[in-house]
């Protein structure tokens, strides 16, 4: 069969099939007449997409915005109000960004496999109530789109990283990071473009970032929170003496007077154009741009 008459073919059958089940109440309605058992109903229509990492929840009354999800829709995770009145303690180890160990501070039980980390990570979120997000996307067709989803594990992991890449990462490469690769790989995937030759080159750049993220975080879990009570890294970015507001850490005062100069330079420039228009001054209209 030629290409051309098999895309032909294949044409057809969509728009067949799209005529015959105009929506997802018509697909409902032929499943219970055929016997196809599916989760979903008239009353609770929503799609799921559910894996290791998390569930997601589109369609039904959800299409309407405004419109308070469901508490039973939830599945991953309790209600925060309903989480333990007493937050939980843990550490998470990172070895070149990636999560190594998970320990539980109070009983001192630990997890070094990845998927047991992952999983132990998800039942301590689902435990307080970490991880959901009720949002507005935008598709890559254009079309607004809202979307409910559970995290827990990844929630987690997501802000003990963070977390972490503020004491170990290089100040330029994480800008650099984040202008490139974090807005770019997000889209990449989002748009379905995963085996694509610039979701290869984005997704090469991130083991270089992250050969300095090593450390530990410490972390407590508290009705829905992820809240960051520490971390410690054995990477010398940081300096306390250094950082330190008390005491002389390397850098003198006066060592500031050639940089400010230097930086003074084209905001000097800028404001001598502005005030040779006639726009210089500190008028808040002008200042902020109101007018």
């Amino acid at each position: 069969m030629a290409h051309s008459e098999y895309v032909r073919r294949n044409i057809a059958l969509m728009t067949e099939f799209y005529e015959r089940f105009a929506g997802r109440s018509d697909l409902l309605e032929y499943a219970a007449s055929k016997g196809i058992p599916v989760t979903q109903t008239k009353a609770n229509p929503w799609s799921t997409d559910e894996n290791l990492f998390h569930i997601s929840y589109e369609a039904g009354i959800l299409e309407d915005p405004n419109t308070t999800p469901p508490a039973d829709m939830w599945k991953l995770t309790q209600a925060p109000e309903k989480a333990p009145e007493v937050p939980e303690h843990i550490k998470i180890d990172f070895t070149n960004g990636v999560p190594s160990r998970v320990t539980l501070s109070e009983s001192g039980e630990s997890h070094t496999d990845s998927v047991d980390v992952f999983m132990t990570l998800n039942a301590l979120a689902r435990k307080h109530g970490i991880g959901r997000v009720d949002i507005v996307e935008n598709r890559f067709i254009g079309v607004k789109s809202r979307g409910c989803y559970e995290s827990p594990g990844a929630t987690i992991l997501r802000a003990a990283h963070i977390d972490l890449e503020g004491l170990t990462l290089d100040r330029e490469v994480r800008r650099i990071r984040d202008q490139l690769v974090t807005t770019k790989l997000s889209e990449i995937l989002y748009y379905g473009f995963f085996f694509s030759p610039e979701s290869q080159f984005v997704r090469g750049c991130i083991p270089a970032s992250q050969k300095t993220v090593n450390g530990t975080v410490k972390v407590s879990l508290y009705k829905g929170n992820v809240i960051i009570e520490g971390r410690s890294s054995e990477e010398l970015l940081y300096d306390e003496k250094f950082s330190s507001m008390d005491e002389m850490g390397g850098f003198e005062p006066e060592n500031t007077t050639g940089f400010i100069a230097v930086q003074s330079i084209r905001l000097r420039r800028y404001g001598l154009a502005q005030n040779h228009k006639g726009l210089g001054g500190s008028d808040p209209k002008r200042a902020y741009s109101l007018e």
